[in-house]
């Protein structure tokens, strides 16, 4: 008879998170790139957003999702690369390969990353960070790539970690200390707290994992509405989630939340054009399509609303997004013509293709294993 007092043991979640992906395989296969500031993504001259943005590029602060136009103004000189995405997922399926070695668990939250679930793990190892160290050596080996690792109790802990020492870094969470590392980052740190909600939180007093542990549920739910569940759960540590190795994609999309609000009837289309870049991206980089595409607005008095169009054919097509998505906006009746958030997605995809495809000194190892 199981003793109802005994502790869950500890999960063991390891997030390994590639560097620089997109950008890292364009240098590693073009020794012209090397060591230069680079983008992956769509020409400045045309409509094109930043897809990944190596290293040099980042000193530039020049980042993912960021308009072609406005990074090639922040670095001169910089290198526009096309994607090739048939090539990211053939390395991606390497990647997984060498998942596999040590747990069927995996969880791929895009090409470039991945949660693993090796409490019990195929090799027998011990320690979680001792499989990530295995992985690592084993990735640089094989891809001549490197990745980053984050080590913990759950997923949000192990997101956090692989976000603490990149590029090449592994970190580990342990259980004793889950409780202060959360309460010493600061509330931007946060997976899931983006520019917006976090400058909210900032006016609510609201600076760091110690002050959004002393926030009540219903004062976050009063304020941020049902995701105020997870602040209050992620601010101390806790994380339910499981690694959901066949999860399905319904649906793939992108949305932006403005720091300062849209008035401009130009500047909302013009922002639209961007969001369904970064979908159509997302679509060719998980090689599917979709038949339904949905707007999202949310406006300046949080008021929310969606308009949805199902297409008759599947589609991965820019222009034919772009023309759906302008035309159910130019549909929307505007009482109050201020934007604080656009979004765009694509759902009802291919079946055959909706499961989701696998958005990174040598090492600095944590001397506490887990």
């Amino acid at each position: 008879m199981c003793d109802a007092l005994t502790p869950k043991p500890w999960r063991k979640i390891i997030h390994v998170d590639m560097d620089a992906f997109y950008a890292s395989v364009e240098q590693r296969d073009n020794s012209q790139y090397r060591g230069k500031p680079l983008v992956v993504g769509g020409s400045p001259n045309q409509r094109g957003v930043v897809a990944a943005a190596s290293y040099e590029a980042r000193k530039f602060g020049i980042h993912s999702a960021m308009p072609s136009v406005t990074a090639a103004a922040k670095c001169p000189g910089l290198i526009f690369v096309r994607p090739r995405f048939d090539v990211y997922r053939e390395v991606s399926a390497q990647i997984h390969d060498i998942f596999k070695r040590y747990t069927d668990v995996i969880e791929g939250v895009a090409l470039d990353e991945a949660y693993l679930d090796v409490t019990e793990n195929k090799q027998n190892v011990m320690y979680a960070s001792t499989i990530a160290r295995y992985i690592k050596v084993e990735i640089l080996k094989e891809t001549n790539l490197t990745a980053t690792a984050g080590v913990s109790i759950n997923k949000f802990l192990a997101k956090m970690a692989s976000g603490q020492n990149k590029p090449n870094g592994l970190t580990v969470i342990l259980p004793e200390d889950a409780a202060a590392f959360v309460e010493g980052l600061a509330i931007e740190k946060f997976h899931g707290i983006g520019e917006v909600t976090a400058a909210k939180m900032h006016s609510l007093g609201i600076h760091t994992g110690a002050d959004l542990k002393q926030r009540s549920l219903s004062e976050l739910t009063q304020h941020f509405g049902k995701v105020g569940h997870y602040y209050y759960k992620i601010a101390r540590a806790e994380d339910d989630r499981s690694v959901e190795p066949n999860r399905v994609r319904k649906s793939i999309g992108a949305e932006t939340s403005f720091a300062v609000n849209l008035s401009d009837r130009a500047q909302m289309l013009y922002e639209l054009e961007q969001i369904a870049q970064i979908v159509q991206q997302r679509l060719e980089q998980n090689s599917t399509r979709g038949r339904t595409l949905t707007l999202k607005i949310k406006f300046s008095d949080y008021q929310q609303i969606t308009r949805s169009k199902t297409l008759p054919n599947y589609t991965c097509d820019l222009d034919a997004i772009i023309t759906t998505a302008t035309e159910l906006f130019e549909a929307v009746e505007m009482e109050t013509p201020s934007i604080r958030l656009l979004g765009i997605a694509l759902s009802n995809l291919e079946k055959a293709k909706q499961t989701q495809v696998i958005q990174l000194p040598l090492f600095e190892y944590v001397v506490n294993e887990l």
